[in-house]
C-alpha cells in the first residue's frame, strides 16, 4: 500500500510550503477554497490514508472512492474523510467549486473523539448529496469559517471548533432516523461495540498495521476476556449477524481493497489477512464473491 499521507505531505503536495503554526499545542485547521485545485487547473488525488480528518463541499459531478465504495456526486455534495479510510476524487474536472477544510485528531484534544461521530466511523456514510438550499446553508458555514480563520478573534479556534460540529451535526440530520433510535446501553452492547473497536482496529492493512491478529471469534474473546460463548450472544442480539460472519465481511473487504489499490501479490495478502495458506484465501474469496482474487485484480 502507499504510505499514509501526513498533513506535511499534503501542503507539499498541493502548495510546495509549509504553515509556521503546523505543530503546536492546540493541533492544526486550515480551510482552503476548490477553485485552484478543480475545473481546468485539477490535481489528481492519490488513492491512500490521511493522518488528518477532511470535510469537503463540492458542486459539480464526480466520483469518490472510499475503501471498497465508489460514488458518484450527481450535482454538489459534502463529504467527510477521516485516518482509517482510504480514498480518492476523480473527475475533478468537473467540479465549478467548493471548499474544504482540514484538521488533525489533537485539534479536538479535550474537546472529544471525533470517532464518536458516525460520519467519520467506517461504517458510517461519509458523502450526502445535497439540495440547492441544503449546498447553501453549508456553503455559509464555510464562508463563516473561512471569516474566523482570518480574524484576530483571541479565540477563534474555538469557534472554529464550534463550526466544524455544525458541519458534523448538518450532516448527521440528513441520516435515517433509524441510525439514531435511542437504545438501553447494555451489557451485550458494550461487548459488541467492544468487539467492532477492535475489529476495526486492525484495518486498514498498511505499514502501521502489516498484519492482523484476531481472525477468529475465540481470538476476539480472549482479548475481550469474555467467553466466546458470550461473545457469540452478544454480536448476534445486536448484530442479527454471526460474529464470524461480521469478521468474514471486514476481511473479504480488506482483500479487495488490497487487490485494487496496492502492488502486494496474492500470496502477501493472504498473509497479511491471517490466512496460514494462500489457497485457503483463494478459497475464501471465491466463496463470497465467486471469482479468484487474480481475476478481481484484473477485471
Amino acid at each position: 500500500m502507499n504510505k499514509v499521507e501526513t498533513i506535511e505531505d499534503f501542503y507539499k503536495r498541493k502548495f510546495d510550503w509549509m504553515p509556521e503554526n503546523l505543530k503546536n499545542e492546540i493541533g492544526h485547521f486550515n480551510v482552503f477554497s476548490l477553485e485552484p485545485f478543480v475545473g481546468d487547473k485539477a490535481q489528481p488525488v492519490p488513492y491512500k490514508r490521511r493522518d488528518f480528518y477532511k470535510i469537503m463541499l463540492v458542486k459539480g459531478n464526480s466520483k469518490v472512492y472510499y475503501a471498497d465504495k465508489v460514488i458518484e456526486v450527481q450535482k454538489q455534495a459534502i463529504s467527510f474523510s477521516n485516518p482509517q479510510i482510504p480514498y480518492k476524487w476523480e473527475h475533478l474536472d468537473n467540479i465549478r467549486s467548493g471548499a474544504f477544510c482540514i484538521f488533525n485528531q489533537h485539534f479536538f484534544h479535550q474537546f472529544g473523539s471525533l470517532n464518536q461521530y458516525s460520519v467519520f466511523q467506517p461504517n458510517g456514510t461519509h458523502l450526502f448529496e445535497l439540495t440547492d438550499e441544503q449546498f447553501l446553508q453549508v456553503e455559509a458555514i464555510f464562508d463563516r469559517i473561512f471569516q474566523e480563520i482570518n480574524s484576530e478573534y483571541v479565540h477563534k479556534y474555538d469557534a472554529l471548533r464550534n463550526l466544524v460540529f455544525e458541519l458534523l451535526h448538518f450532516a448527521m440530520k440528513m441520516e435515517p432516523s433509524s441510525s439514531f433510535d435511542k437504545q438501553q446501553i447494555n451489557a451485550s452492547q458494550r461487548i459488541s461495540t467492544l468487539f467492532l473497536e477492535l475489529l476495526e482496529r486492525q484495518f486498514p492493512i498498511d505499514e502501521v498495521h502489516p498484519k492482523i491478529q484476531f481472525r477468529t471469534a475465540s481470538d476476539f474473546a480472549g482479548q475481550l476476556n469474555v467467553h466466546v460463548n458470550h461473545l457469540n450472544r452478544s454480536v448476534k442480539d445486536t448484530t442479527e449477524k454471526t460474529t464470524s460472519q461480521i469478521i468474514a465481511e471486514r476481511i473479504l473487504q480488506e482483500s479487495k481493497i488490497l487487490l485494487k489499490h496496492s502492488a502486494w501479490t496474492v500470496s502477501e495478502i493472504a498473509y497479511a489477512l491471517g490466512f496460514t495458506e494462500v489457497t485457503h484465501f483463494n478459497n475464501f474469496f471465491k466463496k463470497h464473491l465467486q471469482t479468484s482474487p487474480l481475476k478481481f485484480r484484473n477485471i
